[in-house]
């Protein structure tokens, strides 16, 4: 098989977010699906002292994430680095794009054991919460929270602005 052709068929295997409507009425491909496209992960690493958005984070594949194995039970990590993501929805309201949702998920990360700690079921959760409007971070140290809040008002300050006045209070000093 050539290399083109060997190309093409990885390039056909890759998973695709479904970003149209599923439910305009057509009954094909994706009917209750659910669109991803207005949320993003938001990484939060107190250890060096960063918040960033990393979309590979919607399957598993941030930066943090690559080349750990990642187990249920946190006590198996107990060396772990502490790290979130956070689960960013945007929305768009009357005076333009805001925060809609904002909801963070622990993880722990030990890349000498190449093992990590991430409770799947919370993410899942915490990415629908974020979807339907809800913020979720007062579990988060102190540290990481004032990050994310930095990092909210500093990436789109508009969007910030926008904001509701709950999200802006829950990030004081930001």
């Amino acid at each position: 098989m050539s290399e083109q052709n060997n190309e093409k068929k990885k390039k056909s295997t890759q998973f695709t977010i479904m970003k149209d409507d599923s439910t305009d009425g057509h009954g094909g491909y994706g009917v209750g699906s659910i669109s991803l496209e207005n949320i993003s992960p938001v990484i939060v690493d107190p250890n060096e002292e960063r918040a960033f958005v990393d979309m590979g984070a919607m399957h598993a594949r941030s930066e943090v994430e690559r080349r750990v194995k990642f187990i249920p039970n946190k006590d198996e990590v107990p060396n772990g680095l502490l790290y979130w993501i956070v689960w960013v929805t945007v929305e768009r309201g009357e005076n333009g794009p805001y925060y809609y949702g904002v909801a963070g998920s622990e993880i722990r990360v030990d890349r000498s054991i190449k093992r990590a700690y991430k409770s799947m079921p919370e993410h899942v959760n915490h990415m629908d919460k974020s979807m339907k409007g809800h913020y979720i971070v007062d579990h988060m140290d102190e540290k990481s929270k004032q990050l994310l809040g930095d990092f909210l008002k500093e990436y789109k300050p508009e969007m910030w602005n926008n904001s509701p006045e709950e999200l802006k209070q829950i990030f004081p000093n930001s």
